[in-house]
């Protein structure tokens, strides 16, 4: 169906026929936009109060801070529209608080009684704690008192993750004050995930009943650029070692014992470098018996994402690049396992020449793992490994350290669709679904425990540098990220 849709622009207007869908997209964008304007004081008042909070999880200096900061979401989340909000004392032993709020529809008018049973539960997750501000003299402004320029709030927390929740909660805050929010939601947010989220496992386990939910909401992450929107639909898992080698009881004149006795470190690495092979195939027996292949249309996405192969070795000085034969740079460091000797020493590395046969060589290695491989199993498999090419005249010691499960979201999940529209809507265009390398065990933790899916709908950029001096967040971007959440609410 068409219709005329009237404009008026100053002292004109006109007439332009446009699709009824498409206008009443184009008239909730308006909409929304307009709130945002309307309340844009409100807003950066609020997300500023939470930023002059150092919540720096990971000293102990700021252990006060943690309960402050929980108690002050705490406050926003009620001011936002939620019927309950309640800070949680943490499962653990000096733990950080837990920050529960929660909302439901109001069904009093609702004619059919099975209605509530049937409107999904979203539950958002998001973290309060932030990285310690150093190197201080690096910041161009105060890391705790926000400052705007270039279209960007500065200041630690501007994004990861304070500035992402406050995307969550002004879309919330605007589906409850329009009237709109179908949906029962549940916010839980931690002050532990800078330092691992030690608490977290627990806590879901002795709140699995509170926490129950159809799909679980993270503004966590990165977008691919500010002009080519995606969602993050992988995370790779993780599984890490520590390798001790012992051969004499001390350390040897290597002109005596050199070519009678096996050297730790010779032996050390000849049993690491058999682990890839020529072709970037890792070695291990069985390690891909679960490994997926990668689907052919996330693999037409992966070709759309813009990648200046030149420019990539350029930025890292490097004269090639290696990894797995048959798959692209972007396959290989999102979407494919990996191994890497993180550290290796032993023997004599100080100043001048000492002769020696050490006694001992140590290694730290890991695996980068996807989706369906258990980190526990592909662990053993790497120490069996190791000890079955481990040579006579040496004994071999593996310490597994930390490990976490890979995670994949499934295109075709109808919580996907809508966060894709979502995106769609607010940025003008379909998002890439796009895995990332790195990991966050706490999303496959999700999984186990509460037994659904995450859908992971970050607004982060590169340039936004988190973690880092001059961490900051762009506003326009902000600001689309409320209407792609509000939009993911009304397509769910």
């Amino acid at each position: 169906m068409q219709s005329e849709v009237l404009f008026i622009c100053k002292c004109h207007f006109f007439f332009v026929p446009l699709h009824a869908n498409a206008y009443l997209r184009y008239y909730n964008r308006m909409k929304i936009s307009e709130y945002i304007r309307s309340n844009r004081e409100r807003f950066m008042s609020e997300w500023s109060s939470l930023i002059r909070i150092p919540s720096v999880s990971c000293q102990a200096e700021h252990k006060a801070d943690m309960r402050r900061c929980a108690d002050r979401w705490r406050e926003l989340l009620l001011a936002a529209g939620c019927q309950r909000a309640d800070v949680m004392d943490a499962p653990t032993k000096d733990g950080n608080p837990f920050v529960y709020a929660e909302y439901k529809p109001g069904f009093e008018d609702m004619k059919n009684e099975r209605f509530e049973d049937s409107i999904p539960t979203v539950l958002v997750y998001a973290h309060y704690d932030v990285m310690p501000v150093e190197p201080l003299e690096q910041w161009e402004s105060d890391p705790w008192e926000p400052s705007i320029r270039d279209g960007k709030l500065y200041a630690r927390g501007a994004d990861d993750d304070k500035g992402q929740a406050m995307i969550q909660a002004k879309a919330f805050e605007y589906m409850v004050h329009e009237g709109l929010m179908n949906c029962h939601v549940k916010f839980i947010f931690e002050g532990e995930e800078e330092i691992g989220s030690p608490s977290l496992a627990a806590f879901l386990e002795q709140h699995k009943e509170l926490l129950s939910c159809d799909v679980i909401l993270v503004s966590d992450t990165s977008m691919i650029g500010k002009d080519t929107p995606s969602l993050t639909v992988g995370l790779r898992g993780l599984a890490y070692w520590q390798i001790e080698v012992d051969g004499p009881n001390r350390d040897l004149h290597s002109g005596h014992f050199g070519g009678a006795v096996r050297n730790p470190i010779n032996a050390l690495t000849q049993m690491l470098a058999q682990v890839v092979d020529q072709d970037g195939r890792i070695t291990i027996p069985h390690f891909y018996d679960h490994v997926l292949p990668i689907p052919a249309e996330e693999r037409a996405m992966i070709a759309e994402i813009p990648f200046d192969l030149e420019a990539y070795k350029q930025a890292i000085d490097v004269p090639d690049v290696f990894g797995e034969a048959g798959y692209s740079t972007l396959e290989r460091n999102s979407c494919r396992p990996s191994f890497d000797i993180c550290g290796i020493w032993g023997g004599y590395t100080g100043e001048g020449s000492k002769t020696v046969l050490p006694s001992k060589a140590f290694a730290k290695v890991s695996c980068r793992l996807v989706a369906d491989q258990d980190h526990e199993q592909i662990s053993q498999l790497f120490i069996n490994y190791m000890q079955q090419l481990a040579p006579s005249g040496v004994r071999v010691k593996v310490t597994p350290m930390h490990g976490g499960q890979g995670y994949l979201c499934p295109l075709d999940l109808p919580a996907y669709k809508a966060a894709e529209k979502g995106f769609e809507i607010a940025f003008g265009k379909r998002p890439l679904a796009a895995r990332r390398g790195g990991s966050i065990p706490i999303i496959a933790e999700f999984e186990r425990v509460l037994g659904v899916k995450t859908i992971l709908m970050g607004f982060g950029l590169e340039q936004d540098a988190i973690h880092s001096p001059n961490e900051s967040m762009d506003l326009e971007v902000w600001e689309k990220g409320i209407i792609a959440v509000t939009e993911f609410y009304k397509q769910l």
